[in-house]
C-alpha cells in the first residue's frame, strides 16, 4: 500500500477536529463534530465539504460533443453553454464505468468531473476511445472543489462572491467569477438532497475560501453525513448502486439513459436489450419493521428464496428509521412487498418503500 493522497485543505483538518479515515486511497476527514450534528446542519441550515478528490478531466476540440455522445449515456446535444448534466460511463454490456458530471464551458470545452477512486480507470477509458479531433486530459491535481450545502447556502456565499447566485439555477454554472478573492467556477449542485453549491477553484487557493467560510461559522462536513445525506436523497454511489455488474437501468437512472438519441453510446446497444426484455432486477427501498440496520452487502430474502442485496442502509438521522437501498428481483420491486434482511444471521421483516426516503420542501 502506498501513501494516503490528500487533498489541498488536508493540513487544516485537524485544527477543525476532523476523524481521518482511508476512503479509497485518500485521507479523508469522515466526520468533525459527529456524523448527526452534522447531517442536521445541512438539511436545516448549511455545511461545507472538502470535494477536492473528485476528479476533473477535460475533454476539448471540435469534436468534443460527438466523442461525448459516443461515450455517455445522456443526450450531449441537450447541454448549452453554462449548464451541466448527469452522466452513466458504460461498458459494452451494460455496466458502469462510472457516474459523473459534464459541465459544457463551451462549444469545444467540456470538463468531466468524476469519482475520486475512478479517476485513472475514467482516464485510460477516455483515452482508449480518443479520437482524432478531441484532447482529452486528465487535470485533477489542479482542482480544489467545495461543497456548500444547505437551505442557507446561496444567502452565505453571496456575502463572499461578485456571482449573481439566484440567477444560477440547478445544475447551471458560472466561470471566472470571485470567491473570498479568487477565481472560481460555481455550480448550483450537490450530493445532499438540498440546495447548495460546488465551488471548483486552483488547488493553491481551495484553502482561502474555506478559511472564509469557517469565519462565518459554516460548519465542516465529513463524508459520514455526506453518505447519510445522499442516501436519503435517493442519490446513487457507485460501487454500491452502481457498478460494473449493475447497469444504470437496474439502478433506476433510467433518466439518464437516452436510448433514443442518434448517437450509438458505448453500451447502448446492451442496454436497449434490457429494457425490450424489462431489467432482471430493481433497486427499490426497504425499511425495516423489526429493530436492526441494513448495511451494505446484507442479503434480502422473500421466504426461503434470496432475492438480493442492500446496496446502502442506515439508521436514516433525518427520518429517525431504518432504511436501505436494495438491489432485488423486479418480481418482489413493488411497494408495499414484505421481504426479509439477514443481519447477524437473523431475518428481519422489512417492506419495500418509495425512494427518495427524503425530499426537501422547495
Amino acid at each position: 500500500m502506498g501513501e494516503l493522497k490528500k487533498t489541498p485543505l488536508h493540513s487544516v483538518y485537524a485544527k477543525y477536529g476532523a476523524k481521518t479515515i482511508d476512503f479509497g486511497g485518500w485521507d479523508l476527514p469522515v466526520q468533525f463534530a459527529g456524523i448527526k450534528a452534522e447531517h442536521e446542519a445541512v438539511r436545516t441550515d448549511v455545511g461545507v465539504f472538502d470535494v477536492s478528490h473528485m476528479g476533473e478531466i477535460t475533454v476539448k476540440g471540435s469534436g468534443s460533443e460527438a466523442y461525448l455522445q459516443k461515450m455517455l449515456s445522456n443526450d450531449l446535444t441537450k447541454l448549452s453553454d453554462g449548464r451541466a448534466q448527469y452522466n452513466i460511463m458504460c461498458y459494452e454490456d451494460g455496466g458502469a464505468v462510472d457516474d459523473l458530471v459534464v459541465y459544457r464551458k463551451g462549444e469545444h470545452d467540456y470538463l468531466l468531473v468524476v469519482n475520486a477512486a475512478n479517476i485513472e480507470k475514467d482516464y485510460s477509458w477516455l483515452k482508449e476511445h480518443e479520437t482524432e479531433d478531441v484532447a482529452v486530459e486528465n487535470v485533477s491535481k489542479e482542482y480544489g472543489q467545495l461543497a456548500l450545502q444547505g437551505p442557507n447556502a446561496e444567502k452565505i456565499l453571496s456575502d463572499l462572491t461578485n456571482a449573481d447566485l439566484s440567477a444560477i439555477s440547478f445544475f447551471g454554472f458560472v466561470t471566472d467569477v470571485e470567491v473570498a478573492g479568487v477565481k472560481a467556477l460555481i455550480s448550483r449542485s450537490g450530493y445532499t438532497g438540498e440546495d447548495g453549491f460546488e465551488i471548483y477553484t486552483k488547488s493553491e487557493d481551495t484553502e482561502k475560501v474555506f478559511e472564509s467560510l469557517m469565519e462565518k461559522n459554516v460548519p465542516p462536513i465529513g463524508l459520514g453525513a455526506r453518505d447519510t445525506l445522499r442516501f436519503e436523497a435517493n442519490l446513487a454511489l457507485y460501487g454500491q448502486e452502481l457498478t460494473k455488474e449493475i447497469t444504470p437501468l437496474e439502478a433506476g437512472l433510467n433518466f439518464a439513459v437516452k436510448l433514443k438519441k442518434e448517437a450509438n453510446f458505448i453500451g447502448k446497444k446492451a442496454l436497449s436489450k434490457q429494457k425490450e426484455q424489462g431489467v432482471p432486477r430493481k433497486l427499490v427501498g426497504i425499511e425495516l419493521i423489526d429493530r436492526g440496520i441494513p448495511r451494505h452487502g446484507y442479503a434480502v430474502y422473500a421466504g426461503e428464496q434470496e432475492i438480493g442485496e442492500i446496496t446502502s442502509g442506515t439508521q436514516s438521522p433525518t427520518l429517525g428509521k431504518s432504511l436501505g437501498l436494495a438491489l432485488i428481483k423486479t418480481d418482489y420491486a413493488e411497494v408495499g412487498t414484505k421481504v426479509q434482511v439477514l443481519v447477524r444471521n437473523k431475518k428481519l421483516e422489512a417492506i419495500v418503500v418509495k425512494t427518495p426516503f427524503y425530499k426537501r420542501s422547495k
